[in-house]
């Protein structure tokens, strides 16, 4: 059985190092416990990976959590999961807390334009790194554009896409009979599960019970927000940004894209950046105390269901993934994500390369206007430059954004009166 200080320093080494998205998080996990370790085998880390790719939630974060259920049971699970997460969320709460003392400063404004330059490129790669992935077959393809149509050119609901997308790969999906594992009990799957769905709401119902206003209001988002984050962090993150920015108003788009951007520069699921909302949201309204309470608010709405779902659903893993008719969704959904992240990625870029961006309705069509007039070129230069560094010469992405964020700094000096973000 595996000690619990080698837990402890192992996961403690991978939340301090898990820089750069899921992907390399994922790889690091590998090399630490399947290659160096051999903890777990080949076969059930895959496994427990493609599990966690069904689920809501950030996937990487789920993984180390089963990783660390497999080894010592709950415990384990909650020492790998809590290790994963805890190191960025100290970083991203730090560093929400200068940006909201000093973020309103021309010049550090100027350093985050340069941010949001790379960020726009950042959203791009990710597109086509989870398209090469996703996109294999043409209805993959077409799910796909059909997805990306719906959000970009309707204007519908994230969830709905995501569900459509899950139930029709559900119907349709085609595979070889064989013979399912038998299923774990269902009674442990039910305490295990009512025990966390209590320990992850009994929070939000007393704020609620307490009338604490925002800090329910924030708890209330987030916890939905936490059940329909499929695909990853970039796949929700235009439903979120459009919700706390044109619907709360509890941040500027501004200060929305320079929290994904300082959320790039640091160790852990790239879905902290909830932790940055949440804590700006509060901040607003009653400065750093409750801005700290808002933070952790979030914290714990985002990230307690992925310790629900893993504890309850880990022991099904063998059956679930044997099953063709899940994996069907998983493939649809993941389809669907491609869409969602090409949405995405056109509503950054033209928030960034423009200053005045509306949205206007042609019957039932609603489109991005951009006014002509307002393009920044030095911005669209920059992100042809951040292009060049990630996708071609596949520099490291801390130093992209340190480079764009001086080239932000610069075009401040030599044009001061560029107009920020909204």
């Amino acid at each position: 059985m595996t000690p619990y200080r080698d837990l402890f320093r192992s996961f403690g080494s991978i939340g301090l190092m898990s820089f750069g998205g899921p992907a390399a998080q994922i790889a690091l996990m590998h090399r630490v416990l399947v290659d160096d370790r051999k903890w777990l085998s080949e076969r059930d880390f895959l496994a427990a990976l493609s599990f966690c790719m069904v689920l809501p939630g950030p996937e990487a974060m789920q993984l180390a959590t089963w990783s660390g259920w497999r080894l010592r049971g709950t415990i384990g699970g909650l020492i790998a999961g809590l290790l994963f997460v805890l190191p960025g969320a100290a970083v991203v709460l730090a560093l929400a807390a200068i940006y909201a003392a000093f973020g309103s400063l021309p010049w550090v404004q100027a350093l985050f334009m340069g941010v949001q330059a790379a960020v726009a490129i950042i959203v791009i790669e990710a597109l086509l790194r989870v398209g090469k992935r996703a996109l294999q077959g043409r209805a993959a393809r077409v799910l796909a554009l059909l997805a990306f149509a719906a959000l970009f050119l309707l204007n519908a609901p994230f969830p709905l896409v995501i569900l459509a997308a899950g139930l029709w790969g559900y119907a349709t999906a085609r595979g070889t009979a064989t013979p399912l594992p038998p299923p774990p009990r269902a009674t442990h799957t039910l305490r295990t599960a009512a025990l966390w769905l209590v320990i992850w709401l009994a929070p939000l119902a007393a704020l609620w019970a307490a009338d604490a206003g925002l800090l329910a209001e924030i708890g209330l988002f987030f916890a939905k927000l936490a059940i329909l984050t499929f695909g990853g962090a970039y796949a929700v993150l235009a439903w979120m940004a459009q919700a706390v920015v044109e619907d709360k108003g509890w941040l500027t788009l501004r200060q929305m894209m320079d929290g994904l951007g300082l959320a790039e520069t640091t160790p852990g699921p790239l879905i902290l950046v909830t932790e940055f909302v949440g804590y700006l949201a509060g901040h607003r309204q009653g400065g750093w105390p409750l801005g700290l309470a808002a933070a952790l608010v979030t914290l714990w709405m985002t990230f307690a269901p992925s310790f629900l779902m893993i504890f309850a659903g880990a022991p099904w893993i063998a059956r679930i993934t044997a099953a063709p008719r899940l994996a069907g969704a998983l493939s649809a959904i993941m389809a669907a994500v491609v869409g969602v992240i090409g949405n995405l990625s056109v509503w950054f870029a033209a928030h960034v390369f423009f200053a005045e961006v509306a949205r206007e309705s042609f019957g039932p069509l609603q489109l991005l206007t951009p006014d002509p007039a307002s393009l920044r070129p030095g911005l669209v230069a920059l992100a042809l430059l951040a292009g060049w560094m990630l996708l071609r010469r596949h520099w490291p992405l801390p130093l992209v954004l340190a480079i764009c964020a001086a080239g932000g700094l610069a075009l401040h000096l030599l044009a001061p009166h560029l107009p920020p973000t909204p």
